[in-house]
């Protein structure tokens, strides 16, 4: 029996633990995916206790608590943060075999030193002990950061974002990380939401443009794309919860946007010859920026109303859709390679029954030139965790080339979530260890190194063609 996440933990044999103490835990991390807030970055926020660091704006910490039975008000409500601490600390004791009771205890030993596993009995010597090291200047946001070997990160950026803060963090010379915009255009694609003209209202204004065809929507759209490539963004960002495709002559989606524009109501055919059109529109513009673009598929979204319509969304009420995306997103990517305009692009499923779907579907449109051009991305959200980081992996690597895949990302708000980097290496040196142990792959320690450093780091950094 090892003793509880020993410096061993997940690592199963001498190979793994070779992999990962040589090479793994000494590269550094290209975050090219978190929704972190460059302002608390650019302001270099510090936090008052350990709740506001860890349970604030942690929707996966908020489910588990929750189906602990806890009240709203030791959540997101008016309780106070030790109470909410002490309620978090006795989930703990029921959270054997969530991925939460290694990410939280990881981030207690890596960030304050915390060698103790947290219950509601050692709740108070924990707080206290974690509240005195917040007060120092190494657990200000920057600090944190640094601290974790982080050499960039990718934030998640509305266009009509001022990009003010990239800005200001750009100016510290001393902070020496990369902090760039991702261009999400989420609220572009969805015409059918509510929302939509009040965005598009500001995206006018942000533009300088009226913007009354959907030509002068993509016009808009592109000049925000260059705004945001001479800030550094690399990538862009788009959440698909149902699957659409349904090609329009110009003159239809010209007529459905100004049908839009009227406050008519649309058919689902209008949206979806819409938003194919956008999103060919949008990968013609990536490619021309040589920008990669990212593809989330399938997160059923604010399931419970009721809590939507009392707290909003992004608060933990969220789940896997069953929707089947093959065909569309098959069609959507073959659309811009018939024109030879489809940029470096990475799926992310959130359903691990599409793990093999994606994982044949990279190989249609792979150019010849760029190595994994078209990715299938980590482990996502509900599969950020040990089976669903070896499901993703493995079927990589039966239907593509493991080495050449970009490795994790932390999807994350929390400045604390570094730590998922470590877990994500330590799984991959097992899982690959193992092969070398059972016999299954070469012991090559120049091949093994290499791949180990790749998938880590040095993949993305030349992916993104980044200098790191």
């Amino acid at each position: 029996m090892q003793d509880f996440m020993n410096e061993d933990f997940l690592l199963k044999n001498n190979i793994s633990r070779e992999l990962y103490h040589e090479y793994a835990s000494k590269m550094p991390v290209f975050d090219y995916h978190c929704h972190l807030s460059t302002q608390e970055i650019a302001e270099n926020k510090s936090y008052n206790n350990l709740t506001q660091i860890w349970l604030y704006g942690d929707h996966y910490k908020w489910r588990a608590m929750r189906s602990n039975g806890v009240d709203e008000k030791y959540i997101t409500g008016d309780g106070s943060d030790y109470e909410k601490f002490l309620a978090f600390a006795e989930t703990m004791e029921y959270a054997y075999g969530n991925p939460l009771f290694h990410w939280s205890h990881l981030e207690l030993k890596r960030f304050f030193g915390i060698e103790e596993v947290l219950n509601r009995k050692n709740a108070k010597i924990i707080w206290d002990k974690a509240n005195n090291l917040l007060q120092s200047e190494n657990f200000k946001a920057k600090a944190l950061i640094k601290n974790s070997n982080v050499k960039a990160l990718c934030t998640t950026d509305d266009p009509i974002d001022s990009l003010e803060y990239h800005e200001k963090v750009a100016q510290d010379k001393e902070f020496g990380v990369k902090i760039l915009p991702t261009f999400r255009p989420d609220k572009a694609l969805f015409i059918e939401k509510s929302t939509f003209l009040e965005w598009l209202s500001v995206l006018e204004k942000v533009t300088d443009m009226k913007i009354n065809t959907f030509k002068n929507l993509i016009d808009a759209l592109s000049k925000r794309v260059a705004f945001f490539v001479s800030k550094g963004c690399v990538v862009s960002d788009h959440s698909i919860e149902e699957p659409f495709f349904r090609l329009g002559s110009s003159e239809e989606v010209e007529n459905i946007f100004i049908k839009t524009l009227s406050g008519k109501k649309l058919t689902k055919e209008e949206i979806e010859i819409y938003k194919t059109s956008l999103f060919i529109e949008l990968g013609k513009i990536y490619n021309s920026h040589n920008l990669g673009m990212q593809i989330h598929l399938g997160a059923l979204r604010n399931n419970n109303s009721r809590m939507y319509n009392k707290l909003g969304g992004d608060i933990g009420f969220d789940s896997i859709g069953d929707y089947s995306y093959a065909k569309s997103i098959s069609n959507l990517l073959n659309e811009l390679d018939k024109i030879e305009q489809l940029p470096k692009t990475i799926l992310y499923c959130l359903s691990p029954n599409d793990n093999e779907m994606l994982g044949t579907m990279i190989g249609n449109f792979q150019d010849g030139k760029i190595p994994g051009k078209i990715q299938f991305g980590a482990g996502w959200w509900f599969n950020d965790q040990k089976d669903g980081m070896i499901k993703q992996m493995t079927a990589l690597a039966n239907l593509g080339l493991l080495r050449r895949f970009l490795g994790m990302l932390t999807d994350s708000r929390s400045f604390l979530s570094y730590t998922r980097h470590e877990y994500f290496r330590r799984i991959m040196c097992n899982m690959i260890g193992t092969w070398v142990e059972e016999g299954e792959i070469p012991y090559d320690k120049d091949i093994l190194k290499s791949m180990i450093e790749e998938i880590c780091f040095n993949n993305a950094k030349n992916y993104f063609d980044l200098d790191i």
